[in-house]
């Protein structure tokens, strides 16, 4: 039996795929899905790919798609490693994902839809009307996620200081 506290590298492959196929249900391809899962589980600051493609057991060509996907959705970035030609992978931050809200990601969304209403003439059409609806959803998921930004973040930042949640 192993002591509570101590890493269960059986326990840490199943999460990995559990996440994964969780990841890919919601929309993320499945290898980048694994890849961010690996970066996560990772004890080390970051990992280079061959370290990735090595407890993935998959090819670095794989790797190297995924980091590109992960890197392109925001989800991971690339550092140079120390003293090596060789970049180390990480999943970003959690600043990083709220940076991405804050950014206007689903304003964005709201913008391209609020297109195709114009484009089918109004919000009096039903189809006018079941694109205005998608848009003004987006526009709602923009104004609640940056408020829950907002809150994520000052809680984090509480949390650092180490004051309780609340």
């Amino acid at each position: 039996m192993r002591p509570a506290g101590q890493r269960d590298e059986e326990a840490v492959r199943r999460f990995i795929e559990h996440f994964a196929l969780t990841f890919s249900d919601m929309g993320v391809p499945r290898m980048p899905s694994r890849v961010l899962a690996a970066m996560m589980v990772a004890e080390e600051p970051g990992l280079t790919a061959a370290q990735i493609s090595e407890r993935l057991g998959v090819s670095p060509a794989a790797v190297s798609g995924a980091v590109r996907y992960l890197i392109h959705v925001g989800m991971a970035v690339r550092e140079p490693a120390p003293g090596s030609r060789r970049d180390l992978y990480k999943a970003a931050e959690s600043t990083t994902y709220t940076s991405m809200i804050r950014s206007g990601i689903y304003t964005r969304f709201a913008d391209v839809v609020h297109e195709g209403v114009l484009a089918v003439g109004d919000e009096a059409s039903p189809a006018g009307a079941r694109l205005a609806g998608l848009r003004d959803f987006f526009l709602f998921v923009q104004a609640e996620m940056s408020a829950a930004a907002e809150r994520w973040e000052k809680m984090r930042g509480d949390r650092q200081e180490g004051q309780p949640p609340g």
